[in-house]
């Protein structure tokens, strides 16, 4: 039996260890509240990258890892786009953050629904999800950075890669959802 206390698993629970601290940062009333919120969530979403890496590196790959690797990434990114609607709560924004949460739930339960079926492999994380991913995790860490860098726009530029994010999101969701037709429609083969 694998022990629980793999280093993947470890950086599973720092991501959502983190959450809270995000959550501290961007209520706390001082200069660089905006900067820590930001560089905290780049580093969850550094971890997002570096668990499933180290542990099919080392082949570490655990029950408990495939739990909670998706829920922790799922957990950090919708209380990072709460947490930006609540400063910014104009309709672009609101909208953004609807669609990649209400994206992540529905396709969360395709996966479960297609796991029920034998079926899982037909809603697997594709090359475009990890793009996707990339740009929503530097596209919301820029937004909870919020202040101008080097003279850079950086929230703006942040919500250009978060609404491209979003787009990504919806041309998965139709992907997963076209594979997992026969199986929706009752047309599957078996």
């Amino acid at each position: 039996m694998t022990s629980p206390y793999t280093v993947p698993n470890l950086l599973t629970g720092l991501r959502i260890i983190l959450i809270p601290v995000i959550v501290g940062c961007f209520y706390l009333p001082y200069g660089w509240k905006d900067m820590a919120a930001g560089l905290l969530f780049a580093l969850a979403g550094i971890t997002d990258t570096l668990d499933g890496y180290i542990a099919r590196r080392t082949g570490t790959v655990s029950p408990l890892g495939a739990f909670l690797d998706p829920v922790a990434d799922k957990l950090v990114v919708a209380i990072a786009l709460v947490l930006i609607v609540t400063r910014n709560p104009v309709w672009y924004v609101t909208l953004t953050a609807a669609v990649i949460i209400g994206r992540e739930i529905a396709i969360s339960a395709l996966r479960e629904w297609m796991a029920e079926l034998g079926a899982r492999h037909k809603v697997a994380v594709s090359s475009l999800g990890k793009f996707k991913t990339i740009a929503q995790i530097v596209g919301l860490s820029m937004m909870l950075f919020h202040d101008t860098l080097w003279g850079l726009p950086i929230y703006e530029i942040g919500l250009g890669l978060t609404v491209v994010a979003a787009g990504l999101t919806l041309w998965s969701m139709f992907l997963y959802l076209e594979a997992a037709w026969p199986d929706l429609s009752g047309r599957s083969q078996g």
